[in-house]
């Protein structure tokens, strides 16, 4: 797959206290293989859908332990420029450019609302192998946060290429950031529906071919169900929380309902 353009989500993995837990859990419900532990990038561990490399798991370094989390990456052609852009615009670089062998460059990042991500400048690694639309895949992300118009403005500062879109829904406030026509990014205002303790975050998405098998699954292997299962224009989904507390969503896309909302420029 070709590098993506600038702020396309190219990478997911999340830092597992327990590896062998989380291969196992999502391995059965999400049906990914895992390949060798890397020992020379701290046991970084690449899943794979059918072959295809569509996320990796790592156990922490030293000093590192905390609550495990999703991290999504966007892509870059110049991981220092866009850490430039991150600290312009109010958010903070929570690691330098960092060269990964031949495989690329990283870094990491907070918007000013609390929102973590990562930034790759792809090398020999691209990103995502597999399309959306395979089980196993990402597909989808949401910026979850309280304050919503640091995120707003954030994103299209750091990345140029963003242009944004309104859902018009007073019960809901959801944005859209699109690069050209094609929607890469939401952004969700939490409500006190979400308990104080949980902070922002991305939330990330993983395609199955049936969403209440997925959830079943999971549940059954100690995860917990958050929302859902619940049909909506774009697919039946339910988000969810693994053993080890890290958020995502799974979605089945050829399961749908509804009409789609309808979209305000911004």
């Amino acid at each position: 797959m070709a590098v993506q353009p600038e702020g396309t989500p190219c990478w997911a993995d999340a830092m597992f206290t327990d590896v062998e837990g989380a291969k196992s859990f999502y391995g059965a419900v999400l049906g990914w293989t895992f390949g060798e532990a890397s020992t020379e990038f701290g046991n970084y561990t690449q899943a794979y859908a059918d072959g295809k490399a569509v996320a990796a798991v790592v156990p922490p370094m030293p000093g590192q332990d905390g609550p495990s989390q999703w991290c999504l990456y966007f892509a870059s052609p110049d991981a220092a420029t866009t850490a430039g852009r991150i600290r312009d615009n109010g958010g903070e670089v929570l690691m330098e450019p960092m060269r990964v062998g031949d495989l690329g460059t990283m870094c990491l990042g907070r918007d000013p609302g609390g929102v973590v991500f990562g930034v790759w400048q792809a090398g020999e690694h691209e990103g995502f192998e597999a399309a959306p639309e395979q089980p196993g895949a990402f597909c989808w992300a949401e910026v979850f946060t309280r304050e919503a118009e640091k995120s707003d403005a954030f994103f299209p500062a750091v990345f140029p290429a963003y242009t944004a879109q309104q859902m018009e829904d007073d019960g809901v406030d959801f944005r859209l950031f699109n690069i050209r026509e094609t929607a890469v990014l939401g952004r969700m205002r939490m409500t006190e529906e979400f308990p104080p303790e949980i902070p922002a975050y991305i939330n990330v998405y993983f395609t199955v071919a049936d969403c209440d098998e997925a959830v079943a699954k999971a549940t059954e292997l100690g995860g917990v169900l958050r929302f859902g299962p619940m049909d909506t224009p774009f697919g039946r989904f339910a988000a969810l929380s693994d053993p080890q507390g890290a958020h995502f969503s799974v979605l089945d896309t050829t399961t749908t309902e509804g009409e789609m909302p309808k979209l305000t420029d911004v």
